[in-house]
């Protein structure tokens, strides 16, 4: 198989989606079918993956800051995606004879078989959860690429079904490949993590974790609400840390965290660079994660593969990732998830039980199995 990348996605810091798109080029480097690899960047080809530091790294933020504004002008943003569109489609349009997969949701113009990576559908059935000109620039996006793709790939098979049953596509002609933690993830005694967890005035297993975006979608409200009823003792002793960027429409959940922070139960770390994010996981005592949606729910398998307890939602994607390692509620149900809360940071027994399950749960998903399976999706499209 002679196979084209984009890489577009891999900027620094990394994103889900850029850490999803080098695990991949990584590993499908070891497939023995694939004879030819390229990697295409923004508009041309590149030599090799992006680096933190790598000058292709850097005008993402620009691009990005472009993007917002056009999105929110129709007729500019069908302008700016046209005149993209026609810069990579003539870079591109001499190899006909690669599979193109575009990991991040879209495709340019090209002129052989293509697949695309449909991670979620929420700008779609969940719009009130992204700004408006995300919401515009990506259902464009989208369509575009719907009607060039050959397949569809997902991350998980519940997002597999949900997009096959929103789009009208067969069954067949969408195929899901799991995603799964880094190797990076992996338990570490306390001494170890102590020195970095100092810099965050923070001890080893002395509080609850929440990693991720800051915005609607991940449900922190219900998190904070479900903590705050928590036992004052129980909050004082493992306080809720919460690392990520500050995402969309956050004005509410901000005053939460900040209000929580005054009574002394809760801490905002912002943006955690990726080399404190493994220590961060492996120095907690329980991992939060009640999502209204995902698309697939990395953090949970990262929290995992550390030997930290979950406590998660019932939503979407997050059975399929968790298994029956996590203790799960629905989303909305605060009462419930205040008594699983406490379980995760008090009940030894079952907290020793949650560990060895989530270890053997984090064990079925590799980046190796994720390239093999994407790989076995580029021979039923080149065969059709």
């Amino acid at each position: 198989m002679k196979i084209i990348l984009s890489v577009q996605p891999i900027r620094f810091p990394m994103t889900g989606i850029g850490r999803y798109t080098l695990e991949l080029a990584r590993h499908l480097q070891a497939i023995p079918d694939i004879e030819e690899l390229k990697f295409f960047g923004d508009e041309h080809f590149v030599d090799g993956l992006p680096v933190p530091g790598n000058s292709r790294s850097k005008p993402a933020s620009l691009v990005t800051r472009i993007k917002h504004r056009l999105a929110r002008n129709p007729v500019l943003l069908d302008i700016y995606r046209k005149r993209v569109h026609d810069r990579r489609g003539r870079a591109l349009k001499d190899n006909g004879d690669y599979l193109y997969h575009g990991p991040n949701f879209y495709l340019p113009p090209f002129p052989g078989r293509s697949v695309v990576t449909i991670h979620d559908l929420s700008v779609f059935t969940m719009p009130e959860h992204h700004p408006v000109e995300r919401v515009m620039f990506i259902r464009k996006e989208v369509e575009f690429a719907l009607k060039q793709a050959t397949m569809l790939i997902t991350d998980a098979e519940y997002t597999r079904h949900e997009v096959a049953d929103y789009f009208g596509w067969p069954l067949d002609k969408v195929r899901s490949a799991a995603l799964a933690g880094g190797a990076e993830f992996y338990p570490r005694d306390a001494e170890t993590v102590a020195p970095i967890l100092a810099r965050y005035d923070l001890k080893p297993g002395g509080y609850g974790l929440y990693t991720g975006t800051i915005e609607p979608r991940k449900n922190l409200i219900r998190l904070l609400d479900a903590y705050g009823r928590l036992p004052q003792a129980l909050r004082q002793r493992f306080p809720l840390i919460l690392a990520g960027y500050k995402g969309w429409n956050n004005e509410e959940t901000v005053a939460r965290i900040d209000k929580a922070e005054r009574e002394g139960w809760a801490r905002y770390l912002g943006f955690v660079p990726d080399a404190d994010l493994p220590v961060l996981f492996a120095g907690a005592r329980l991992f939060a994660f009640p999502s209204l949606y995902e698309g697939f729910g990395l953090p949970v398998l990262e929290a995992m593969a550390s030997g930290i307890p979950v406590v998660t939602s019932t939503s979407s994607t997050l059975p399929e990732v968790a298994g029956d390692a996590a203790a799960t509620c629905a989303p909305e149900d605060v009462e419930t998830l205040t008594s699983l809360l406490a379980q995760g940071l008090d009940d030894d027994q079952w907290r020793r039980n949650a560990i060895e399950k989530g270890f053997a749960q984090a064990k079925k998903f590799s980046w190796q199995r994720c390239a093999e399976e994407t790989a076995a999706i580029y021979r039923t499209a080149l065969a059709r």
